[in-house]
């Protein structure tokens, strides 16, 4: 079973898909992890994200196993992750990575912008979890916070509108709920209440 779940920045996605993977079994894959380490490796490299040719580099020479989760979390990532996912080449180079991780045996669970309309185009049940604005700003910050960061929720809310602009008006991929996706809003939604749903909607599918 594949199942994918897409949606914007804190919309609760990656819990739902976690959550999923251990209620279902199986393996699961941040995909927005891939662009995030990325981005990154180019910041570490004294690079500009939207550079196409540096941001082509850190893709092709990305080692998933070498990730460093804590480091790609940081709102510096997110916002540099957002400029190389727009990039076509970028999204070129790690489209075969996420595939080869989604059609292993016995499938996997994958969360991100564009998993159930171009990696995934066929998977089993599809998800596309969004939120208000505020809200997945608000989220977003107070994690940041608890990890030391200094942004303000003013400034998380101006990058939030901005990765959603960018997301979702890109020539590439852009992000976008799958025709036969399933509507999931977390806004009001409590993150036992949002998993409860997402795998109420899995399990119906199954039985369909």
């Amino acid at each position: 079973m594949i199942i994918a779940v897409d949606g914007p920045l804190a919309s609760g996605k990656g819990t739902i898909a976690r959550t999923l993977a251990s209620k279902f079994g199986l393996p699961y894959l941040d995909t927005g992890s891939l662009y995030r380490a990325t981005a990154l490796a180019v910041l570490d490299a004294g690079d500009d994200p939207a550079d196409s040719d540096a941001a082509v580099r850190a893709a092709r020479g990305l080692q998933v196993d070498a990730i460093d989760e804590t480091r790609i979390r940081t709102a510096e990532a997110g916002a540099a992750a957002s400029k190389v996912a727009a990039i076509p080449a970028v999204r070129e180079a790690l489209y075969q990575v996420q595939r080869n991780f989604a059609y292993q045996p016995g499938g996997a669970i994958l969360d991100g912008r564009d998993i159930g309309t171009v990696i995934c185009p066929d998977a089993d049940v599809k998800l596309f979890v969004v939120a208000d604005a505020e809200t997945r700003a608000r989220r977003r910050w107070m994690e940041l916070k608890a990890r030391g960061d200094t942004i303000t929720f003013e400034e998380m809310l101006a990058q939030t509108l901005e990765r959603d602009a960018r997301d979702s008006d890109r020539s590439d991929a852009p992000m976008q709920a799958a025709d036969d996706a399933t509507l999931l809003d977390t806004t009001s939604l409590s993150i036992d209440a949002a998993v409860a749903a997402a795998i109420a909607i899995v399990e119906k599918r199954q039985k369909a």
